[in-house]
């Protein structure tokens, strides 16, 4: 597996995609989605120049970053996948940002548990699928206002998950509703795109994309 090929292969498929948009890729944060993938492979692919790391499961994170607890500069962690309640105290203490804050309730558990500002993201189901996690579109501003009053967050921006579908194009409006309520609600980050649908998401204004398959191959595999 070519992990720094794969990475530089992404960083130019973003600054195309960026470049469309009349945008720099410096304004794109490559979060690499490191679900199911062994240490080493997230060490090929901090040397390669990625520094944020995102995981989907809390267990399985401490492992991986006790592993890499000695590489410099250190990497940044997101809790990218869906966060159960009882697993909040263990992730306030591991992860720099937890990216996906699907509720008040979670919200509230975070701001109960924080011993210093946690940074989070918003999860919005634009989509409106129904097996999905996330506030409605018609739910977010009073969501947002609710959470602003927790003390210790700091609400960073908003998040995403499109539908998969065979063509990406189909997905664009959704992540262009997303970048609408982001710029409504005065935020500074978009999180959305991944794998088979980032260069629409960065041609629609995304801060953050979440790749996983094309840096690390299929999982299991690396």
């Amino acid at each position: 597996m070519d992990i720094e090929g794969n990475v530089q292969e992404v960083q130019r498929r973003i600054a195309q995609a960026a470049g469309r948009a009349g945008r720099s890729p410096d304004e794109v944060i490559i979060i690499a989605a490191s679900k199911g993938v062994e240490a080493r492979a997230i060490e090929a692919a901090l040397r390669a120049g990625i520094r944020h790391i995102g995981e989907n499961r809390v267990q399985e994170a401490r492992a991986k970053m006790e592993r890499l607890s000695a590489l410099e500069p250190h990497p940044i962690w997101h809790m990218v996948g869906h966060l159960q309640r009882n697993k909040v105290k263990t992730a306030v203490q591991l992860f720099d940002i937890i990216d996906s804050v699907d509720s008040v309730r979670l919200a509230e558990a975070i701001s109960h548990r924080a011993t210093k500002a946690v940074p989070v993201l918003l999860q919005v189901n634009v989509s409106e699928e129904g097996k999905k996690s996330g506030f409605s579109v018609a739910e977010i501003f009073g969501a947002v206002e609710e959470i602003a009053r927790l003390p210790g967050l700091e609400i960073k921006g908003l998040m995403t998950i499109a539908p998969l579908v065979p063509d990406a194009e189909e997905v664009r409006p959704v992540f262009r509703r997303l970048r609408q309520l982001r710029d409504a609600l005065g935020l500074e980050h978009l999180s959305m795109g991944m794998t088979d649908d980032f260069e629409v998401a960065v041609e629609e204004g995304a801060t953050m994309v979440r790749i996983g398959r094309a840096i690390f191959g299929e999982r299991g595999r690396v």
